[in-house]
């Protein structure tokens, strides 16, 4: 299964480009969480924590929404254009977010950014199910999930420091342009296999030959399942309601961590810029290091469904850590949890991105099932930054009730992958 000598290494090029625009894409939707505190001081708001919960949570309203026609729109035009249209508008909405001057414009920006950011996880799935044989996807995958990771992890010392070195306009200003500078390139470089003129005939060869979803490998009856009938399979069902628990958790993260370290725990700016990255730099290393693993013994031959439910029950069992942070005494052991936490659902998260590319009916499918099971985990983000504020309104900022809630959530979706999905196999073509 490795490539034939003298094959050319195109896929890891796209990979890189996919990953630097996943991590650009979760800096800008991250901006906001780290800035929130400086910018309230800054225009003198006096937002209570349900407030800034909807504001936070006004992303995940317009990204959730389109979320499904992102993965249909990524299908039908293909990642090239879905994703050079998708970076074009975050990185200009993020651009014009210093204009905001109050709650009902800080929601309205942060809505439109949701909408543009919809096409770009669909579409970077969909390209690596293209360019990566199957015994390749997890590690791929692992890859431009972790992009979320990097991202978020770079907003705390990157937007601090940007705040610090100028003020918050500043920090969206900046990435804005970031932004627009890798759709360009996106779209200047990426082309699918068979078309890409870097890529040799070596290459395009084991690709296509070892379970990458390209056209030319779909049956007929396979191409033409509709995409509402997509919803008809109970894996389908499965992979929502699973990928939604996994969210409820993750998105602590991407939304009230730094309110978290800064308020419950009293860390200052150099703090948040510094102890606050450690939890996501052992997600990055827990995701790549499992898709290592995960593609390693799809090579030794051990079958698909056991290492894909494998990762992700366990990531998500091991999720439900993050109840211990609330009650430790020492903000180091707070992070020790938060990081086994974050870690594991990192884990799961390489599996549950191979799936589409794993049980899609063909290659025109893989980024609407990515686009469909992203819908349902979004919800999770409309859901939970709400949540997480209300039960801190209602228990005078203490956080063990939410993280109790997140740990129940995680083995949910653990019995969820484990019980409810099927085997990682092209699903089977019904009549409709």
């Amino acid at each position: 299964m490795k490539a034939p000598p003298g094959a050319s290494r195109t896929r890891y090029l796209i990979l890189g480009l996919a990953f630097v625009g996943l991590s650009l894409n979760y800096l800008d939707r991250a901006n906001l969480s780290v800035a929130l505190p400086f910018i309230e001081d800054d225009l003198h708001l006096d937002l209570s924590n349900a407030e800034k919960g909807l504001i936070l949570g006004a992303f995940f309203w317009a990204y959730d929404g389109a979320m499904l026609a992102a993965g249909w729109f990524a299908d039908k035009v293909g990642s090239r254009k879905a994703f050079t249209f998708a970076a074009l508008w975050w990185s200009v909405v993020t651009a014009l977010t210093p204009l905001a001057r109050g709650f009902w414009s800080l929601f309205a920006f942060r809505f439109a950014l949701g909408a543009g950011e919809a096409p770009a996880y669909p579409s970077a799935t969909k390209a690596a199910s293209r360019w990566f044989p199957a015994h390749e996807r997890a590690f791929a995958s692992a890859v431009i999930d972790s992009g979320s990771r990097v991202g978020t992890v770079l907003s705390l010392p990157v937007v601090t420091g940007l705040i610090a070195l100028v003020s918050w306009h500043f920090s969206f200003v900046v990435l804005g342009v970031l932004g627009i500078m890798l759709a360009a390139v996106w779209y200047w470089y990426y082309r699918d296999p068979m078309e890409h003129k870097h890529a040799n005939a070596e290459e395009r060869e084991y690709i296509a030959s070892n379970g990458a979803r390209l056209d030319e490998n779909d049956s007929e009856a396979a191409a033409q399942v509709r995409w509402r009938d997509l919803f008809r399979y109970r894996t389908i069902r499965g992979m929502m309601l699973g990928f939604f628990c996994l969210n409820f958790v993750i998105y602590f993260f991407l939304t009230w961590f730094p309110s978290y370290l800064k308020d419950a725990r009293g860390l200052n700016l150099a703090e948040l810029g510094t102890l606050g990255t450690l939890p996501g730099i052992t997600a990055i290393a827990g995701g790549w290091i499992a898709g290592i693993v995960a593609d390693r013994r799809i090579r030794a031959g051990t079958d698909v469904t056991r290492v894909r439910k494998t990762v992700m029950v366990g990531g998500l069992l091991g999720g439900a850590a993050i109840v211990f942070a609330a009650p430790a005494k020492s903000v180091y052991v707070a992070l020790l949890f938060l990081a086994i936490s974050y870690a594991s659902l990192a884990i799961a998260a390489t599996g549950i991105w191979s799936l589409p590319g794993d049980v899609a009916p063909s290659s025109r499918h893989v980024a609407s099932i990515g686009g469909i099971q992203n819908f349902a985990s979004n919800i999770a983000g409309i859901i939970s930054p709400y949540v997480f504020g209300l039960l801190l309104d209602i228990y005078h900022g203490s956080y063990l009730p939410s993280f109790a809630l997140a740990g129940v959530v995680a083995v949910i979706g653990a019995l969820t992958y484990a019980f409810v999905v099927g085997k990682a196999e092209p699903l089977p073509v019904r009549d409709s």
